[in-house]
């Protein structure tokens, strides 16, 4: 090969280099991405476990989808997420379906139902008993692809500034409350009150509500109700379960390849296993810290409540059949895994926990 020839497939070559730059540089400029949540930056429980869920993404990509939070009031109100990303303000949020019911009215379920599915079950549902390919097809008319994201197990039964002794001491008590769980409590004869997690402690403290049903004790605990209310209650009826929902934008993730949507999903799916293992291993320290420490008062639900609950949420239920086609066949399916979960959850968990702790 001549001289000649040598510096014309060199020339050649830088020029096709020089060409390819900008593609490669194209092609690694990272996508960023909005996540609005419903939760102050870094709340134990929901606001750290968006944080991670952001992190996650970051890392998982390698850098290719970077993810920017703004906790509740940063870039949007705490209940206005599911709007922010419907409209594109926000390619992303983190939250919990049973903000929606007012306008999608079988969202709760995605969230938890009194009486309901535990965390374990709940999962099971979505994963294996159509339980996903219902969510989707609730939100698409709304352009949103929703995944679960986060949980926060098993739920307390609320804080009360005053003992309650049974039914009658629920009648016009103002309570902070949401999804089918607030509807139940006014079947109950209390006033609800729904409101952003910012907003629930002033509340608290200067008398606008006089309880509140929020999350277990480790994320209570940070939220410092038990400074202003010494009641807490247990079990929950309202809040077996605590899934939290990654809402994405479908214009957004139909545009992403396929190896950022399973980051996406892959994503979500780690921070939904990790928060749950989080939360059962730090509310029970948080649970004595509270007794043995705050003095907080555990009481039991008086007999009568759970008794009128437990009528009041197969009402509420019910209730889900005179509703649109999709609010019916969610309804049903839902039914239908607790009835095929529940014989099998009565032998296993519910037996073992009963006989670990001395019982029959």
């Amino acid at each position: 090969m001549s001289a000649a020839t040598r510096r014309r497939l060199l020339a050649a070559g830088t020029a096709a280099g020089t060409l390819g730059a900008p593609a490669v540089l194209r092609a690694q400029t990272p996508l960023r991405w909005r996540m609005v949540t419903s939760w102050p930056r870094n709340l134990p429980g929901p606001g750290m476990n968006a944080q991670r869920l952001a992190d996650r993404i970051a890392r998982m990509s390698g850098g290719r989808l970077m993810v920017q939070l703004y906790a509740a009031g940063e870039l949007v109100p705490a209940l206005q997420v599911f709007d922010a990303v419907y409209s594109g303000a926000a390619e992303m949020a983190h939250t919990a379906s049973f903000y929606w019911a007012g306008k999608v009215k079988a969202a709760s379920f995605f969230t938890t139902v009194p009486f309901g599915l535990t965390p374990a079950e709940h999962a099971a549902w979505i994963e294996h008993g159509g339980g996903q390919a219902l969510w989707d097809e609730l939100y698409a008319s709304f352009g949103i692809k929703p995944f679960m994201a986060g949980n926060s197990s098993f739920q307390m039964g609320g804080w009360f500034k005053r003992e309650l002794k049974g039914l009658a001491d629920l009648e016009g008590l103002k309570l902070r409350s949401a999804g089918l769980g607030g509807e139940l409590f006014q079947r109950l004869g209390a006033v609800t009150v729904a409101m952003g997690v910012p907003d629930i402690y002033p509340a608290l403290q200067n008398g606008t509500i006089d309880g509140v049903e929020f999350l277990g004790p480790a994320s209570d605990l940070a939220a410092g109700f038990h400074q202003v209310a010494k009641f807490y209650y247990w079990p929950t009826f309202t809040k077996p379960n605590g899934t939290a929902e990654c809402l994405v934008g479908l214009g957004a993730w139909q545009s992403l390849p396929d190896d950022l949507k399973a980051v996406v999903a892959n994503a979500c799916a780690a921070e939904n296993a990790y928060t749950l293992a989080e939360a059962d291993w730090r509310d029970g320290q948080a649970l004595a810290t509270l007794v043995e420490q705050h003095g907080v008062q555990l009481r039991r639900w008086p007999a009568d409540i759970v008794a009128a609950a437990r009528r009041a949420s197969e009402e509420i239920l019910a209730g889900f059949t005179a509703g649109s086609d999709l609010d019916r066949r969610i309804q049903r399916s839902y039914q239908e895994a607790r009835q095929r979960i529940e014989s099998w959850s009565r032998v296993s968990a519910e037996a073992y926990l009963g006989s670990r702790g001395g019982g029959a």
